[in-house]
């Protein structure tokens, strides 16, 4: 038997707000001449200033979005993993349409937020104000911030860790923490493709749990309606208004 709309609606925001890390090569080499060659036709190193302004440029220039996920949860003993297609859309609009392993609705017409069960007899509703905090993580596919701008201390990870080392040869990651979620989130990282996509994004929050997004074919610029992102509600079913996680 499902859940009822009341246990997703205690983790979707933890789940969607509230996601590494970089291989560094170290040369020991005991001859000189040797190493002094290597080292000179060895590519520069990536600089985390760079990375994030290319990012920035990649996602700032974007009017839409589409990309399939897939979002895995670990905490208090549990893993869930959960995947479906992902709308976005300038400005504030999203869609999260989750198929597997239940179908589930999560949208933002800019204004409003909207989680919806299909088949539940209630869908919860919140203001978008009081949400952009519990998800400034997917402000950066949204192209509505810097990633210098909102994580602190950002930074390259240079040594591989066991879940956070990129997943892709030739990706790179970057983390730091969330100025707004600093007292929830302990830690943001996002890996980086070469062609500058954040391909995925890992949350790890302060009680331990840890929220992973994948990103894969994602299409920028994509003719998307803005009817897709209004929330129509079944008859039958009650609104309910407050913030999601109550």
């Amino acid at each position: 038997m499902g859940q009822p709309l009341s246990w997703w609606c205690a983790r979707r925001p933890r789940s969607i707000l509230t996601i590494v890390k970089l291989i560094s090569i170290f040369l020991n080499l005991g001859v000189p001449l040797l190493a002094t060659a290597i080292s000179a036709a060895a590519p520069p190193a990536p600089d985390v200033h760079a990375i994030a302004q290319a990012v920035d440029e990649r996602y700032n220039h974007l009017h839409s979005l589409q990309a399939e996920f897939t979002e895995i949860y670990r905490g208090a003993g549990t893993e869930r993993t959960e995947s479906g297609t992902l709308w976005l859309k300038k400005p504030g609009k999203m869609r999260w349409e989750y198929r597997s392993p239940r179908e589930k609705l999560f949208l933002s017409d800019g204004r409003d937020a909207w989680f919806y069960v299909p088949g539940e007899r209630q869908v919860r509703r919140t203001a978008v104000k009081k949400l952009e905090d519990l998800r400034s993580p997917l402000a950066f596919l949204l192209g509505k911030t810097k990633l210098e701008k909102e994580l602190q201390g950002l930074s390259l990870v240079r040594d591989p860790v066991p879940d956070v080392g990129p997943l892709a040869s030739g990706d790179v990651v970057v983390m730091g923490v969330p100025r707004s979620l600093a007292e929830r989130v302990s830690q943001v990282s996002l890996e980086i493709t070469p062609e500058h996509w954040i391909s995925r994004i890992l949350i790890e929050e302060v009680d331990g749990s840890v929220t992973e997004y994948r990103f894969t074919n994602q299409r920028e610029n994509v003719a998307v309606s803005g009817e897709q992102f209004k929330f129509a509600v079944p008859d039958g079913v009650e609104v309910i208004d407050g913030e999601l996680g109550q």
